[in-house]
């Protein structure tokens, strides 16, 4: 996760004011983002910040807590 923090530090700091788009399978690497796109079987499901998508969106919701779930259990085992 070091080289996925390192990346999203970069992009914070690097060319301000300016939109940057950013695909991501893990939601630790948007959360902070302005807005986020939650996509279904490739069709717009949702848009929002993280706070208002784990409050209204079902899928990103799910996602997230399986995500945090298995990063919970993957610092657990080591």
């Amino acid at each position: 996760m070091a080289t996925d923090e390192h990346i999203r530090r970069g992009l914070r700091t690097s060319l301000p004011g300016t939109t940057k788009i950013i695909i991501a399978q893990r939601i630790a690497s948007i959360i902070t983002c302005d807005r986020i796109i939650v996509l279904d079987e490739g069709k717009l499901s949702d848009i929002g910040t993280h706070t208002e998508l784990m409050s209204r969106s079902r899928i990103y919701r799910d996602v997230y807590d399986s995500q945090m779930k298995q990063e919970v259990n993957g610092n657990a085992e080591n």
